[in-house]
């Protein structure tokens, strides 16, 4: 029986199309396939643009990327069997990140469900772990109200942020869903509820904040949309300020609060540390006071999973971040901060002299002596051609501590706490395709490029204006230096230094390979000039990154850097 996406307004897929209209989703990431086509040809119907991708991993990663740079909804739409499993890897990065992602797929006709039907598996019982919300929809007359409960569920309505998933049988996308049961109520979105602050805790926060004599901000991903807030705080207190991964872009880079690049000595000196929105995880050594010594903790945020994490603090402030932080400011009137500004003013000169000193070093990194190119010297040209407002994708594992260091943006995205490498590519189409306003760079290394190296095919056909700068050394580095100076031998870790560019090339992108230095800005102004383009950097193997030096490679026992492993060592043995 053919399926005709006009002579049935209302199936089930069709109100899923209605729905995510409805919604705002003005495009859906997706790979194709029979048991979801139905709802494909419904979108197209609903004039909701599909990007397809090569690859389902890539449709998340694209959903999770346009969620992270609209602060909409991201949507993927995955086939049956194949098309789930592939996606998981997805999922599970938007997890971990806890972007709010909704996942549809479709499973084969309930009368063929438990009868070896092709691609017929419980896709709910492998993605449940993994997302806020997991159902099969059997029944089209609960299609809406299943739509609706998945994306407040994705929004982190009454709990945390991240992806939800929906499937749906194909014979159920075919069949109608009665209009009494189409109510409005399902179908209109409702603005997110504000989490208002206990009054109690505000005034306890105060006396906290107002009384620290080095206080230290950091922020994370709950801290997005508070960031007029945020610098009213800074201001306000004078305190010290550090951004992180999930957060960077909230404080401009000349505010005098901010300190990146003093991140270690800050962490130890602080006597109170605020987290606002962020999860005290192996990026801020757990919270232990082996790195923060006695320093109490101030821990504001609007899910409990970034309210509590290792250390609870002296005050918990549960409440959407940018109204606690106008409460907070209420409370202290003109209430004079006892921060210490000395402190802070010598910590923001010693930032600005490492900052400075680091520029310098990237425009000065010199070659190897095969010629080949330091990874900063890439960077600091890169640096030098990249707009204030530009998104920056960051991935890769050796080359990303390279470039997390290096590349300034308003907006910045990398692997995430999952480490999950390999989403460069499909970040930086989606985010592309979302701000095409923007200039989007993709920084990433070989290794990383290859998971999803194929999306440059999607970029061109869906002329999503992106430049991607692969970093190639022909080995995943930071696995061969720990293999080498911990294990005495290397194996498995080296790639070729294959011809990315070529590559590129033959699927009709503006490509090209890099081997002088003094070739690279010429190069980077062409490829900038006709995106999508990529292009294949020949740099330094024996380069050795931060993190390379820094033990995150062999993962010591207690803490993910050697230095705070050392330290936690002798503070768990009363040495310290």
């Amino acid at each position: 029986m053919k399926f005709d996406a006009q002579a049935e307004p209302n199936s089930a897929a069709a109100v899923i199309a209605r729905f995510l209209k409805a919604r705002g989703v003005d495009r859906v990431f997706a790979l194709c396939g029979g048991h979801i086509m139905p709802i494909w040809m419904q979108l197209l119907e609903h004039g909701i643009r599909i990007v397809d991708v090569r690859d389902e991993r890539a449709a998340v990663y694209m959903a999770h990327a346009h969620s992270e740079v609209t602060g909409q909804l991201g949507v993927a739409l995955v086939t049956a069997g194949p098309g789930v499993t592939n996606a998981m890897t997805g999922i599970a990065n938007a997890h971990v990140s806890r972007a709010p992602v909704l996942i549809l797929s479709g499973t084969p006709p309930r009368p063929q469900e438990n009868r070896g039907g092709l691609q017929d598996i419980d896709h709910v019982a492998f993605v449940a772990p993994l997302t806020r919300y997991a159902r099969t929809i059997r029944e089209p007359a609960l299609v809406l109200q299943e739509l609706d409960e998945a994306v407040s569920r994705a929004y982190g309505d009454a709990g945390e942020p991240g992806p939800t998933y929906l499937d749906f049988p194909v014979d159920t996308l075919r069949s109608p869903v009665p209009v009494a049961l189409q109510l409005a109520e399902h179908v209109h979105g409702r603005r997110r509820p504000l989490i208002y602050p206990d009054p109690v805790a505000i005034d306890e926060a105060v006396e906290l904040l107002w009384s620290a004599r080095r206080p230290l901000v950091i922020t994370g991903r709950g801290a997005k949309g508070s960031s007029a807030e945020l610098v009213q705080l800074l201001d306000a207190l004078g305190c010290a300020y550090l951004d992180t991964g999930e957060s960077r872009g909230l404080v401009p880079e000349n505010h005098p609060s901010v300190v990146a690049a003093m991140r270690g000595v800050v962490m130890q000196q602080a006597d109170l540390v605020v987290t606002i929105g962020r999860r005290l995880d192996f990026q801020l050594a757990f919270g232990s006071p082996a790195i923060f010594g006695e320093a109490k903790f101030l821990r504001i945020a609007d899910t409990a999973s970034e309210l509590r994490t290792n250390r609870r603090g002296a005050v918990e402030v549960l409440a959407s971040p940018a109204v606690a932080l106008r409460h907070l400011l209420v409370a202290a009137g003109n209430r004079p901060s006892a921060s210490d500004r000395q402190w802070l003013h010598d910590l923001r000169a010693k930032h600005h002299e490492r900052s400075s000193r680091m520029a310098a070093q990237l425009r000065q990194a010199p070659s190897d002596a095969q010629g080949r190119i330091h990874p900063n010297r890439l960077l600091g040209d890169l640096r030098e051609q990249l707009p204030q407002d530009a998104i920056v994708v960051a991935d890769g594992g050796d080359f990303l501590s390279f470039a997390r260091v290096a590349l300034n943006a308003g907006t910045y995205l990398d692997p995430g706490p999952l480490g999950c490498i390999g989403v460069g590519t499909p970040f930086g189409v989606a985010c592309s395709l979302a701000r095409p306003d923007k200039t989007t760079i993709v920084a990433t290394g070989d290794g990383a490029f290859g998971f999803n190296a194929m999306e440059i095919d999607t970029a061109v056909r869906h002329q999503a204006p992106l430049l991607i700068v692969v970093a190639n050394n022909g080995a995943w580095q930071i696995e061969v230096r720990d293999q080498a100076e911990t294990w005495g031998r290397v194996s498995g870790t080296t790639l070729q230094v294959s011809d990315y560019a070529a590559m590129a090339r033959s699927f009709g992108m503006h490509a090209e390979r890099v081997e002088r230095a003094d070739d690279l800005p010429a190069a980077i102004e062409r490829a900038m000039a006709n995106r999508p383009a990529l292009l294949d950097v020949v740099v330094a193997p024996d380069a050795a990154s931060s993190d390379s030096k820094s033990g995150l490679a062999w993962v010591p026992d207690l803490q993910a850097l050697a230095a705070w492993d050392e330290a936690e060592r002798q503070w768990r043995a009363g040495e310290k």
